[in-house]
């Protein structure tokens, strides 16, 4: 049995079946999910050439779960969550066909795929809150943290993989890229499906505003919760420089769709070691002033990307950028589910998935839409160092946070 240096089991999440199915599950979909963003950045550039619509992509896919916020947690918390993640991957799945029968036709005009990302949008509001509280249904308190790291190890995993296999299949053809994305959404909704039905503590309470706003009262009410979330919020909302990557690749590295893959595969290849790293040896001491302290280098790399223009400086700094959103991720998604009472679990979800959604998504608009007002390399560069400072008040403004030693309630 392979052992840490602390005696943990590495692999004992794996050895529950369930779990198994779940990290099958989870992969399968964020590879076809880094798959399909590749590809539809490309393309949507290739027929605009406008950085302004790549912000729309973001945007598109954040409106829904913004919306949706009240009733994706509360439809965690009430139905199986299962089940909740399995149609939500069969429509993303049957969304990525729409894409390929609409790409068969001939595009002259992004609006099609602004419809279908706005779908995906409605189907990951469901899938986050479910997927992030079933988790904890499946493996012991003791198993979480272990769990937490290999969840972020398959997405991460995906998200290497992923983009570059987006890449090289989009260079084959669209139709091919988007078809390798559709049969990975439909694989991921079979395997959370063949899971075995979890007992987890649903609410009770009858539903009612009170009941469905629970998940903000308790995040509020929690300073270490709200500060952990806020701050990946503004961090990653400021410092985001997904959305430009097309920007880069093609105009700035002066590079083709491969370039653009590995670009989005850079971050996943700083950040997979360290999960693997997390996973056999956990923070045990300092984890608010880690968390802190990474960040802070999150965005001070993200400045050094924003300068480059090569690529061997460019992908070296990404990979910077994923270890360090790692530790961040790993610290903030812990204190999460160790700090939340499971019958309230799923709307505290929803809450961190919409706060996740505006700091990826709302944050790839944010940079189109400086892109086109001050230019691509400006942009990211202000990003940055708007994240360094994001890092340095929330230090300051959540105390609780900065001085917690560890993850889970003494």
């Amino acid at each position: 049995m392979p052992q840490g240096p602390h005696g943990e089991d590495r692999f004992a999440a794996f050895r529950n079946r369930q779990f198994l199915l779940y990290w099958l599950s989870r992969f399968a979909a964020t590879f076809a999910t880094q798959i399909v963003v590749v590809s539809v950045g490309w393309q949507i550039y290739d027929i605009t050439r406008d950085p302004w619509d790549l912000g729309l992509v973001g945007l598109c896919q954040f409106v829904p779960a913004f919306l949706l916020v009240l009733v994706t947690g509360a439809a965690a918390d009430r139905f199986p969550r299962r089940h909740i993640m399995g149609i939500a991957v069969a429509v993303e799945g049957l969304g990525t066909l729409v894409l390929v029968a609409v790409t068969y036709l001939g595009l002259a005009s992004p609006n099609p795929i602004f419809a279908i990302l706005i779908l995906f949008g409605i189907a990951r509001a469901f899938f986050g809150p479910a997927s992030s509280s079933l988790v904890v249904n499946l493996v012991t308190k003791e198993e979480l943290a272990n769990a937490i790291a290999w969840n972020s190890s398959s997405w991460q995993v995906a998200a290497i993989v992923g983009p570059v296999a987006g890449g090289l299949l989009y260079g084959l053809s669209p139709l091919v890229a988007y078809g390798a994305g559709a049969a990975l959404f439909l694989a991921s909704a079979v395997f959370v499906l063949a899971i075995e039905a979890p007992a987890h503590r649903r609410t009770s309470e009858p539903a009612s505003l009170e009941t469905i706003v629970a998940g903000f009262r308790f995040i509020w009410s929690e300073p270490i919760v709200l500060g952990a979330i806020s701050l990946d919020l503004f961090a990653v909302l400021l410092g985001g420089a997904v959305a430009l990557m097309p920007v880069y690749a093609r105009d700035v590295l002066d590079a083709g769709p491969f370039a653009l893959g590995l670009l989005r595969a850079a971050p996943g290849f700083g950040a997979l070691p360290m999960a693997l790293y997390l996973a056999a040896r956990p923070i045990r001491n300092h984890a608010g002033a880690i968390m802190f302290v990474f960040v802070g280098l999150f965005g001070a790399f993200t400045m050094v990307f924003g300068i480059s223009t090569t690529i061997w400086v460019s992908v070296p700094a990404l990979m910077v950028m994923g270890a360090s959103d790692m530790i961040s991720v790993y610290v903030r998604e812990t204190l999460m589910q160790l700090w939340t009472p499971d019958d309230v679990r799923g709307r505290v979800n929803a809450v961190n998935m919409v706060f996740i959604g505006a700091s990826n998504e709302l944050g790839e608009f944010r940079a189109g839409g400086m892109a086109k007002l001050i230019g691509a390399v400006p942009a990211v560069v202000v990003g940055g160092a708007a994240t360094v400072a994001v890092a340095g008040l929330w230090a300051w403004m959540f105390p609780q946070l900065r001085k917690a030693q560890r993850l889970a309630r003494d």
